[in-house]
């Protein structure tokens, strides 16, 4: 197992990482939709908070030397099933022509008050 880290202004404070490569799978701890880069607050909105937990996925796929066209699955919590359309309008938004398995829960209350959290699985390509 290799674990993968992010650079970030905010403190980890739980006991993970945010990927692990196993297997020639790489697994996305839940992203919430936090600015690693500045520090800044949770957006007020479900859309602009899907694109940045979708963004922090990318962070982790990036640091692993992958694409989100690696991703092969997604699970997606949010605390209200109301949202779901506006959740699967940015994660089309994010993801584009390419379509991984995905699954979204409606959920309770999520950390720090986010709107949504997003955990994803992505295969390695085998070297030719």
């Amino acid at each position: 197992m290799k674990s993968i880290t992010i650079d970030s202004k905010l403190e980890n404070k739980g006991h993970y990482v945010p990927g692990v490569i196993s297997n020639g799978m790489l697994y996305i701890s839940g992203q919430l939709p936090v600015h690693h880069e500045t520090g800044a607050p949770l957006a007020d909105n479900i859309t602009q908070q899907t694109l940045d937990a979708l963004h922090n996925v990318e962070l982790v796929l990036n640091a692993a030397g992958l694409k989100k066209e690696n991703v092969i699955m997604c699970h997606v919590y949010i605390p209200n099933v109301e949202y779901w359309d506006e959740v699967n309008a940015a994660y089309a938004k994010f993801f584009g022509t390419h379509k991984p398995a995905r699954v979204v829960v409606p959920s309770r209350e999520l950390h720090g008050g986010a709107l949504v959290e997003i955990e994803a699985m992505a295969e390695i390509p085998k070297l030719k």
